[in-house]
């Protein structure tokens, strides 16, 4: 399917690994002009070859900054000043018991996961609004609604973004910008892929029984029964920012794996 994405400029936070790269992929694959964030020049620069090398007929570029320095965030606006597309992905997440989350820990996830975000999007949505044209999609987690009590920091501010996104739709009434959330449930990325093959180490199992046995150890909620791929919220994320998507507004969009029960 086509998802009416050709030429685009789009910013995704955070897309040299994860879940960020596997959007900054799919938008490419619809032939979107991706713009790749991280702090690292030196990953920035290997993604972008890398999807330029796999989607010739776009142009990816490098947007290195870190995010949550204002200055840095200027730079990047200077240099960036106008895109169709941004997908807030950025984001931080530590197991951690509560009592050990202090002022400053709250205060660094605040800044990290919702006031880096806020403020691309302050800056970028009032152009979208007036171009009449733009999506805007917050990446939260379904710990925003279920949180699991192991990192209530991270969870606080993924509920957060669900309200930002909301309020900021109301802004854009009328016209063909949207702004949403969606929600990934348990996600196979790089650290997570690690973090299972250092607890399993028998050399005869593989990945996917690794994986089998994680899921029935730690979360035997989810119906999917496996972790969410990157590419799969990738996918999902092309969808949303693409014109057949326009009455998705301020939506909570949940691809979960059916973790978080629901209540009709």
């Amino acid at each position: 399917m086509n998802m009416g994405l050709s030429n685009k400029t789009a910013l995704v936070t955070g897309s040299t690994k994860g879940i960020g790269k596997a959007i900054a992929y799919e938008l490419a694959r619809e032939g979107a002009n991706v713009l790749i964030n991280g702090r690292n020049e030196e990953e920035a620069e290997r993604t972008v070859q890398e999807i330029k090398a796999a989607f010739p007929d776009t142009s990816p570029l490098k947007a290195t900054a870190d995010l949550v320095d204002a200055g840095q965030r200027e730079g990047l606006f200077q240099q960036h000043p106008a895109i169709d597309i941004l997908v807030n992905n950025m984001g931080i997440y530590e197991i951690m018991p509560y009592e050990q989350a202090d002022d400053e820990v709250w205060e660094k996830y605040i800044r990290t996961n919702v006031l880096a975000a806020n403020a691309l999007t302050r800056f970028y949505l009032p152009g979208m609004v007036n171009r009449n044209d733009g999506r805007v999609i917050f990446i939260a987690s379904e710990e925003a609604v279920m949180p699991s009590g192991q990192m209530p920091q991270y969870a606080a501010t993924k509920s957060m973004l669900l309200s930002l996104a909301k309020s900021l739709s109301k802004l854009t009434a009328g016209t063909e910008v949207t702004v949403n959330t969606i929600m990934p449930g348990p996600t196979l990325s790089e650290n997570v892929h690690g973090i299972i093959d250092g607890i399993y180490t028998d050399e005869g199992m593989t990945f996917s029984e690794k994986e089998k046995q994680f899921i029935k150890s730690n979360l035997p909620q989810s119906e999917l029964q496996r972790f969410i791929r990157p590419a799969e919220i990738g996918r999902l994320a092309a969808f949303v920012c693409s014109p057949y998507a326009s009455a998705f507004r301020g939506s909570p969009i949940r691809m979960d794996g059916g973790m978080v029960p629901t209540i009709f």
